[in-house]
């Protein structure tokens, strides 16, 4: 059995009980009773690569990167997060747990994100080192805009060919949290979550994800699943990028209203 606690682990709610194939389930309840004596909220999940919240999160990740490509800047995506009601957004979370995490993470995945990987390969960390994708002055934790990462980032587009031009703040929204519900009816589909639920409870524990609108998969019912999928195919086409296709689940759902 598994036990993934989330960091820092002496404050987070979330603990993620993972299930073996060979798991029996008295082990499996003693894990989840553990948990909750120590004051913890237990979700249990099954085997995959990053289990559910971080699963769920690395696809929000690439989107958040694709965005800067595209014409938005770390505060704008930040911006719209925190309006939806996140305590931060994707960049500043990056700064505060340290950029060189996910850069080691990928460089063994062999996978490349291009503008955090530079700000890496710069020694910008994020709040360790006082520069990451945002300024921290000395002693502080307040994130500042900084003209020399909009210097790479424009520098970047250019590079790769990518057309920049103003992207509205809904579209903001809808393009990190979208692919984030349709890899949960990949989960869900695939069983490592047992119900939407589960997911929900996760994403609040684990991520900051505002309470009152639910989790990701209620916020979906909310939202209609028609329209995350018919967007979905919309930024599938527009970035070619055909992991943003429905999910089979969320397609046959969307389909039976």
């Amino acid at each position: 059995v598994g036990m993934h606690f989330f960091s820092p682990a002496n404050v987070m709610k979330l603990l993620e009980v993972v299930r073996g194939a060979e798991t029996a389930p008295d082990v499996l309840a003693t894990a989840v009773d553990v948990g909750r004596k120590i004051g913890k909220v237990p979700a249990v999940v099954g085997v995959c690569h990053g289990f559910v919240g971080n699963r769920m999160l690395r696809v929000r990740g690439i989107e958040a990167e694709r965005l800067l490509l595209e014409g938005a800047l770390p505060q704008d995506v930040d911006g719209a997060l925190t309006g939806f009601g996140f305590p931060m957004g994707p960049f500043a979370m990056g700064d505060l747990a340290g950029l060189d995490v996910g850069w080691r993470v990928r460089k063994a995945e062999g996978r490349r994100a291009e503008i955090a990987d530079q700000l890496c390969e710069m020694g910008r960390f994020g709040q360790k080192t006082g520069k990451g994708f945002y300024l921290y002055e000395a002693g502080s934790r307040t994130p500042k805009p900084d003209e020399e990462v909009e210097r790479l980032i424009v520098a970047t587009s250019a590079r790769l060919g990518v057309k920049r031009h103003p992207i509205g703040k809904e579209e903001i929204l809808e393009r990190p949290l979208y692919p984030m519900i349709n890899e949960g009816a990949r989960i869900l589909d695939e069983r490592i979550a047992a119900r939407p639920g589960d997911i929900d409870v996760i994403w609040i524990y684990g991520y900051g994800w505002p309470v009152w609108r639910g989790g990701p998969m209620f916020y979906a019912d909310q939202v209609g699943l028609a329209q995350v999928r018919d967007r979905l195919v919309q930024f599938a086409e527009k970035t070619g990028d055909q992991t943003l296709m429905p999910a089979p689940l969320l397609a046959r759902l969307a389909a039976e209203g």
